[in-house]
Formats: structure tokens, sequence, C-alpha cells
């Protein structure tokens, strides 16, 4: 089986499975305690701190270990919050933050605050002048994410930290995906991180807040990581987190060359084998190990069933996955198309063999989705000026098949209307008709749903 989702949890480091095993014996005491088993596990914690501190750029003072990366998202965007609230309530993200930062604004703007969602380009990336033209004399706090956990897109977070600090607004950065390759750049002042994005083990997020970021913690306050995390230390987790960390910083820079190549050759040879393909994400500034592709006319769900079948785990932004039935936040910012999405992300490692076995096993796959769902045929000849194509309650891809199958139905200048309720079709249907060369009119109210004009181009 080939594992090709390491942006959603990397494999255990063999680093971090040693360090694990070690600290079982030696850390599993209550660090704050003055005995010699206690003082053995807060030598080891502190150690930790100090190797984590100096892979993330801060100072061990300034690094709080947490219960997950989620969890220090949240503690601290409702600490920076709450900290500068007499500043103002206002609240700056981009359009594609992991959820973890677009549930915490939710809950601030359900709280009273206000939020404002930075839009990104059909790359992926937000730009540092949209972040400036955002600020407001009330904003509190702005996050952004060092890169996409979907597309694999980096984010100029430099930039943006230099607008925001000539502003005097903390900004916070979502570290979780590129923390493992490198440091994250910039004057940023709050960034959280988890440890399983990089091979350490999951359950240990980390939580940096600058020296001189206004802060208060929520919720009962205790004290152990300086009243921002409550109870006790997972120790042994905590120190394998630390050890892998720098076991994979130290492989980064070669590893880092390899994927990328192994990632190039994914994003140009798709499109080549797989007709009706879109390669989604920044081509340039991107993470080594991630590409991320859409296929026209395909259930994203039964795709990657497809593939695991032939032993490869990959993921989905598809609207058409079992968790589900609206498009990806992050594909619907950027604009492209949701239906058949396939995240590829390889871990350390990963053979190219193992690549290329992928590259020959996903035709097959795609074509056997297309059948079952009937994708369309080379068009008939021409025969009416206009056509009304029902797919109310039909979920993608069925819409844009539907349209696919009658547009040569219409000669050159003529419309198809199809009618779909499906929030999926508002974003696939445009983006079918930029691949094809078809000409999308625009949406148009209708009893059921919404109705999509397009105009036969070519």
């Amino acid at each position: 089986m080939s594992y090709f989702d390491a942006a959603s949890a990397a494999p255990l480091h063999p680093v971090a499975r040693q360090a694990l095993q070690a600290s079982l014996d030696e850390g599993w005491a209550d660090p704050a305690r003055l005995y010699r088993e206690g003082r053995r596990a807060r030598m080891l914690l502190d150690a930790a701190r100090e190797a984590t501190a100096e892979a993330v750029g801060c100072r061990p003072d300034e690094l709080t270990f947490t219960s997950s990366g989620t969890r220090a998202v949240h503690t601290g965007i409702a600490g920076a919050l709450a900290g500068r609230r007499r500043v103002g309530r206002h609240m700056i993200v981009s359009a594609v933050e992991h959820s973890s930062v677009l549930h915490s604004a939710e809950v601030h703007e359900a709280d009273g605050g206000t939020v404002t969602q930075v839009p990104v380009d059909r790359g992926g990336a937000v730009a540092a002048a949209s972040y400036e033209a955002a600020l407001r004399p009330d904003t509190a706090l702005a996050c952004l994410q060092s890169a996409n956990h979907e597309v694999g897109t980096e984010q100029p977070v430099a930039e943006v930290a230099e607008v925001c600090r000539a502003a005097g607004v903390p900004l916070l950065v979502d570290a979780a995906q590129s923390l493992g390759w490198r440091r994250v750049e910039g004057e940023w002042s709050l960034l959280a991180a988890s440890a399983h994005k990089w091979g350490g083990p999951s359950g240990v997020g980390l939580l940096v807040v600058r020296k001189g970021v206004r802060f208060a913690p929520q919720g009962p306050v205790d004290e152990r990581e300086s009243g921002r995390a409550a109870g006790f230390e997972n120790i042994p987790a905590i120190v394998a987190a630390a050890a892998s960390l720098r076991a994979v910083r130290a492989e980064a820079a070669a590893q880092a060359v390899r994927l990328r190549e192994l990632t190039e050759r994914i994003r140009v040879r798709v499109p080549q084998l797989v007709p009706d393909v879109e390669v989604v994400g920044d081509p340039v500034r991107r993470l080594p190990g991630v590409v991320t592709f859409s296929c026209l006319y395909v259930d994203g769900e039964t795709l990657l069933h497809e593939l695991d079948r032939e032993g490869f785990s990959v993921s989905s932004g598809s609207s058409c996955t079992s968790s589900t039935l609206t498009p990806s936040h992050v594909l619907k910012a950027m604009g492209v198309l949701s239906g058949g999405n396939v995240r590829v992300s390889l871990p350390l490692g990963t053979p190219e063999e193992e690549v290329e076995r992928f590259l020959s096993v996903l035709p097959g796959a795609v074509a056997a989705v297309r059948e079952k769902l009937g994708a369309p045929t080379p068009a008939a000849a021409a025969v009416r000026d206009a056509l009304v194509v029902d797919a109310l309650g039909k979920r993608c891809p069925l819409p844009v098949i539907e349209l696919a199958k009658v547009i040569g139905d219409v000669p050159v200048g003529g419309t198809v209307r199809v009618l779909a309720d499906d929030e999926a079709a508002r974003l696939d249907i445009p983006a079918w008709c930029e691949m094809r060369g078809q000409e999308y009119v625009g949406e148009e109210p209708a009893d059921k749903g919404s109705a999509y004009v397009v105009r036969r181009v070519s």
C-alpha cells in the first residue's frame, strides 16, 4: 500500500518512535515535583522545549505545548483577541485558512465580533496589499497560514507580517504544513503547529506567543504551560515531537529537492495521461510534496475508492466525499474545478517507482469512474438553438456531465441552461466552460435551485 496523504498525517518518523520508547521510562512523573523522578521529567520537558524553540526560531519561554494543533489555534486566537479587546473586535483571515481558524472566526462573530475574509487568486495565494486594505483601527488580530493544506500553495507570510507590524496588529501564523520544512519567515507574532504533520506523534501541538504580544488566556487558568494549556503534559509524546522535528529538518533540504521533482512529474504528466483535468495550486510557490488536481465528470469519493483498491491512499477536497456535500472552501475560494479532486501528498522517502505506478494506474481509475457515471462521448450534430437541462436533485459531477452531453446539440452561439440545486455546480460549471473553451453567461434565478447559462463558442 502506498500512503500518499502525508499532508493529513505524516507516518511516525523512526526518530520519534525511538524517542517515544526511551522517554516512556524516564518521563512519566510529574515535572512540577521536586523529587528525583519529577526532576528527571522536568529535564526532558525543558530539553524538548529548547530544541523545539530553536527549530521554530523563538525563545523557549515563548513556546507552549498543547494537546493538538487545533487546540493551539483556538487558544492562540482566543487569547490574542481577548488581550487586545480594548483595541477592537475586528479580525482578518484568508478565505483558504484551515477549518480550525475559520471555526474560531465563526465563534468570534457569534460573540459580536467582526471578521474580514481576504480573497485569494486562482493559485490560492493572498496578496499583502489585500491584508493592508482590510486593516482597520479596530483590528485586533490577523491570521494567515504559511502554506495551504489542500493545494500546497505557500503564502507571502513575511510581506503580510510587515504590513501588520506597521499597523501594530499581531499576525497569527498557522504553520502546520510548513514547519517540518523550514522556519516561518517574517516578524509574525503568534504561531501554531501540530507534530503529526512532520512525523511526530499525534496529540502534540505548539503555540508560540512572542514577548510583547498582548495575550489573555481564556477559561480556567492552570499553573502548567504558562497558564495557556491546562493539564498534565504528555512528556514522552512531547520529547518525540521535538526529536522528530530536528530529524526532519536535518534532511529537509535533500528531501525537498527529491519530492519537488516527483510532484512536478505528477503535475506535468497527469494532464497528458488523463483528459479534462485541471491541476490546481501555485505551480512554483508550493510545498515540496503536495500536488492537487481535479478531474471533470468524476465523483471524488468513487475515485478515491478506485485508487484505494489499487493500493494508493490519497485525499480529496471534492464536494463528493463522504463527509460533505458542499465544495471544499479552499477550491471554492480559488474558483477552480472541485469535482473529482485528488490531493497527493508524498511522505519523506517516497520511492520513485511508486509515483510511476500511480501514474500508470490513475488513467484507468478515472476512466472507470467516468464510465460508471455515463460521461459524455463526442458531441452529436447541432439541432437546436437552446436547451434546458434539468439536473435538479443530482450531485456533482452529474450536472456537468449532463451539460457536456448536450453542448454539441446546440449550434455555435446557442445556449444551454442547466437547472441545478447542488452547491458545487456554481463552481464546476464555470470551471468546465474555461477548460472547454465555452462561454459561461452567468447564473439566473429559477423556481428551484439556479439556472446556469452556457453559450457554445466552438
